[in-house]
């Protein structure tokens, strides 16, 4: 691979993750009710974990590679897929049913999907970062993204105010990691 193609590619991560961290940032000011929840909302919500997966293959990309970074990014990349589908049923599905109905569908296999994609992206989000604390990545942002995930991870067991403030840390996160690309493809 070139080296313009190379940067060409940070570039679009970054922009991948600055995307992510936007609509992170418009799915917490929806849950603080300062948006309406509207269908373009709803809509919209899912998109941060696509675009959250090109930051990652950044991410992945930028680094030094080796055994443990590539098996910690394939399980964070799982999680971040698996997460999209968790936000369209949440957005798109949950949103639109009865209290009731919601319950009965997190009572069965569903509920245990839901929960083993939460479990699976704390988990990887975690690895994910340890792998890539010493491959010269700013470590502030990284440390605030590993934090931010536990409240989002557990957000059936969390006050609403802590997802909230989690949500609002992982965009400033998301944001600071593709900046961090970006300046890479500059170098």
């Amino acid at each position: 691979m070139t080296d313009t193609l190379a940067r060409h590619e940070l570039r679009l991560a970054a922009a991948a993750g600055w995307l992510a961290a936007a609509v992170i940032l418009v799915n917490t000011l929806k849950r603080a009710e300062v948006l309406p929840t509207a269908a373009v909302t709803q809509l919209l919500a899912p998109l941060a974990q696509v675009f959250a997966i090109g930051l990652v293959i950044g991410l992945y990309a930028a680094s030094r590679h080796g055994k443990l970074l590539t098996a910690a990014f394939s399980a964070n990349l799982t999680a971040v897929a698996a997460l999209v589908g968790v936000e369209f049923t949440i957005n798109l599905v949950f949103a639109y049913l009865e209290p009731a109905q919601v319950d009965d569908l997190r009572a069965g296999p569903l509920g245990t999907a839901l929960t083993a994609a939460s479990i699976l992206f704390v988990l990887a989000t975690l690895a994910f970062v340890a792998a890539l604390w010493n491959r010269g990545l700013p470590r502030v942002p990284l440390a605030l993204y590993a934090v931010a995930v536990w409240p989002i991870g557990l957000r059936a067991f969390v006050p609403e105010i802590a997802l909230q403030l989690a949500l609002a840390v992982l965009a400033a996160a998301v944001a600071w990691l593709a900046l961090a690309l970006w300046r890479r493809a500059g170098a």
